[in-house]
């Protein structure tokens, strides 16, 4: 699986399973590209999961997309 694939894959995940819209997605893409951080994690890290979400997100990643490309989204 490619990894712009996987990346739209866990964006509409994030939409339908969180609600979150396209702007607030936006708003994380900007902090990662400054945190260098994975989305899941800038996610949590500015309050809009919480751990148990979080979790819930790990577990998807780990049954859908390749190990070798969950730290990039």
């Amino acid at each position: 699986m490619k990894h712009s694939q996987s990346h739209a894959q866990f964006l509409q995940f994030l939409r339908h399973e969180f609600r979150f819209s396209d702007a607030e997605i936006a708003v994380v893409h900007r902090h990662q590209d400054l945190d260098n951080g994975p989305l899941s994690i800038m996610l949590w890290k500015y309050g809009l999961i919480t751990l148990e979400q979080l979790s819930h997100i790990f577990d998807w990643l780990e049954n859908r997309i390749h190990p070798s490309l969950i730290g990039h989204i």
